[in-house]
């Protein structure tokens, strides 16, 4: 459960931006869309392969 203490005086939008963050943080909505498909764990392997083939690239340009 997401506690969002809010100060006297303090703007309600405040809390709410407060609130959000919070929010993204804890990954639920990622979570939940990661969940809405099912991939195949080759298919992972696959980009988790394609991904680090592409940020070793990044690492060796940037030196």
């Amino acid at each position: 459960m997401i506690v969002v203490p809010v100060k006297e005086g303090e703007n309600i939008e405040r809390a709410l931006k407060k609130f959000k963050r919070k929010f993204e943080k804890t990954g639920v909505v990622k979570e939940l869309r990661r969940r809405q498909a099912f991939n195949k764990p080759s298919v992972v392997n696959r980009q988790n392969k394609l991904r680090a083939v592409y940020v070793q690239g990044l690492q060796l340009n940037e030196e």
